[in-house]
């Protein structure tokens, strides 16, 4: 006999198992089909043809992956005494390029996007021990320019919050006061930055949590313009709602990283436009912004949680820019501002999908989805508070009423951005508040589920509404208060991230003059 005939005749463990009799009536119940045993039966034998004819070949075709280009160690899991910050969750030593413009540039990667080789933890247990195969477009352009990868940097809990105190390795604390929380959920990216043991990071942002951090550490980061930065090989929170951007020291730095990580990513991304330019950022900050006109944005001031020192700072840093260049800045209102926290609504892909869903002809990692729909399997009771609200919302919200919810959020969302977009037609940026408050203290473990939530996203007030119409938005330092960082936010016009960076420009040599 052939050898290949003996292969064929050999047993195979199959892709998907046939569902008992049992497994598919319960099925057939959840979806209100009354279905006696005869019908059940039939159905699963063409649910087993099925299963063994296209699933199973499905399976045994080769699963393309991302190019990993550069070599590197798996790392380790730093001591306590090199992690002053709590910032690390993992040490790696992977050098680009030889050349570019990242060249001599060391960078921290946020947790929740995949390097492969290295172990990746999304600040969860539901991810702890897996180790990506693929490196995500962003780590990939930031070697090819010759960026150095020297870790990963702590996130929250699944990305879950806007504070610093729910990762599973255990909070991050603030550069400046380590009573004080670095912001979240891109606290380690911050914190590292802040802390100066690197030059930049990479950040995640679906409703504040590049900017909350930078807000919090003093820092700038950017949340570019929905689809600017392409977020292959990241974890998804909601499609609609994901951003990845730069965060750095200087605005400088900040343009910079963006100019490496933004583009089109060949289609893997359905988030981006075709025709996207990415011009040279850098080379367009020349700190002249005397032509502008400044919209101070009515609603993000004056918030029952506000405190006064920080509208004031804010408010001063902006009148600097108009005695300094002699700009025009005139107060904007945009009452539906204040409900843009109502609109974040979406957690269907992070729990339905398994950090991707089915929403996109897109790039899927399957190996971080299998692990996640393990890990959500093995340990859905180590989710932190916020996550179990979350997804039991998002479960009964799914289940009871069909997420119309989630429907009507992305209908009024469209809203919200053409109020933006009006407001930006008057004006070239906005100005606000990022957070209403500075970093925050740490929780107590006493601590009631309630006070909980509401540290984990009270400063979020401000910066969700950017995440809902994909206005690029920048936060930078405007000063300390009381010994702690005050963040300013700057708000564009779509792809307009160079107006946006360079009035950050113009502030921060206004700044450092002064100071």
């Amino acid at each position: 006999m052939a050898e290949s005939s003996v292969h064929e005749k050999l047993y195979k463990e199959p892709a998907v198992r046939v569902p008992s009799l049992q497994r598919l009536s319960k099925i057939a119940r959840d979806l209100g089909l009354d279905m006696e045993e005869r019908e059940l039966k039939e159905y699963r034998e063409a649910i087993s043809k099925t299963l063994g004819d296209t699933y199973q070949r499905l399976y045994e075709l080769p699963d393309p992956k991302l190019p990993v280009k550069y070599p590197r160690t798996p790392g380790y899991r730093p001591s306590a005494e090199e992690n002053p910050y709590n910032a690390w969750y993992w040490r790696c030593d992977i050098k680009g390029a030889p050349g570019g413009k990242l060249k001599g540039k060391t960078v921290a990667i946020k947790d929740n996007t995949c390097v492969a080789g290295v172990p990746m933890m999304n600040g969860s247990r539901i991810l702890e021990g897996f180790v990506p195969d693929i490196d995500a477009t962003v780590v990939s352009r930031i070697l090819d320019a010759g960026g150095h990868i020297v870790g990963k940097a702590v996130c929250e809990n699944l990305c879950c919050d806007a504070g610093s105190f729910n990762a599973a390795t255990g909070p991050v604390v603030n550069p400046h006061n380590k009573t004080r929380m670095a912001g979240g959920s891109s606290a380690g990216s911050a914190a590292l930055v802040a802390g100066g043991q690197v030059d930049m990071a990479v950040g995640g942002d679906q409703g504040g949590s590049i900017r909350m951090p930078a807000a919090a550490c003093g820092i700038v980061g950017l949340k570019p313009t929905y689809g600017l930065v392409p977020y292959t090989g990241i974890v998804s929170i909601d499609f609609t709602l994901d951003h990845a951007g730069p965060m750095a020291r200087t605005v400088y730095d900040t343009a910079l990283m963006l100019e490496v990580m933004a583009g089109y990513d060949e289609g893997l991304d359905p988030r981006q436009p075709r025709d996207l330019h990415v011009p040279e950022y850098t080379s367009l900050l020349t700190g002249k912004i005397e032509n502008l006109k400044i919209g101070i944005l009515k609603e993000g001031f004056g918030l029952n949680i506000s405190e006064p020192d920080v509208d004031e700072m804010v408010k001063k840093a902006a009148g600097q820019l108009s005695s300094k260049y002699g700009t025009v800045i005139e107060e904007v209102s945009i009452p539906m501002h204040s409900d843009a926290r109502h609109l974040i609504v979406g957690f269907r892909m992070l729990f339905e999908g398994s950090g991707f869903g089915s929403y996109g002809k897109m790039y899927y990692d399957t190996t971080l989805q299998e692990a996640f729909f393990r890990g959500l399997k093995c340990h859905s009771n180590d989710l932190p508070a916020t996550g179990k609200m979350a997804r039991l919302t998002a479960k009964y919200l799914h289940d009871e009423y069909n997420s119309v919810s989630y429907g009507k959020a992305q209908n009024l969302g469209r809203v919200l951005c053409r109020a933006y977009d009006e407001a930006l037609e008057k004006y070239d940026v906005l100005i606000l508040p990022t957070a209403p408050k500075k970093a925050l203290v740490f929780p107590k473990e006493s601590v009631s589920l309630s006070e909980l939530l509401e540290l984990a996203y009270i400063n979020s007030r401000n910066t969700c509404a950017c995440n809902v119409t994909g206005h690029p938005a920048l936060s930078i330092n405007a000063g300390f208060s009381e010994g702690l960082p005050v963040g300013m936010m700057i708000v564009g016009r779509k792809f307009d991230e160079a107006t946006v960076l360079n009035v950050a420009y113009a502030y921060e040599k206004i700044r450092d003059t002064t100071n």
